[in-house]
């Protein structure tokens, strides 16, 4: 069973670290979702912060349980919400958003599963 958490954790970790990491920077991709979902840009660094903070919450929960826990619940309430955003702004293209809230919720279950 440690051998599921742990891969399921590091990779959803280095995921959402990634997207993080495309929010702090500026990338374009982030931009241009943020644009179409009528999200402000100004938002970017404090979801990319969100983001990064969810990806280390998830490697420190190997040291200290609750807090992989904590990151993984916080990470699936985080793209609920970016699945509201995407519905109020009616779009319809959940590709992303369903592998990024996958991997949260399949970080959560083995979180509890495992402790």
């Amino acid at each position: 069973m440690f051998a599921v958490y742990l891969v399921i954790t590091s990779l959803a970790s280095a995921v959402v670290g990634l997207a993080a990491i495309a929010n702090l920077i500026g990338h374009d991709y982030p931009k241009k979702q943020a644009d179409q979902l009528r999200v402000p840009r100004s938002w970017m660094l404090p979801l990319g912060v969100m983001l990064a903070a969810g990806s280390l919450g998830l490697l420190a929960g190997f040291a200290v349980p609750v807090l992989g826990l904590l990151a993984a619940a916080g990470l699936v309430l985080y793209f609920l919400a970016a699945f509201c955003v995407h519905l109020r702004a009616r779009d319809h293209h959940f590709g992303a958003w369903s592998a990024f809230f996958a991997l949260a919720a399949a970080a959560l279950a083995v979180n509890v599963a495992y402790y």
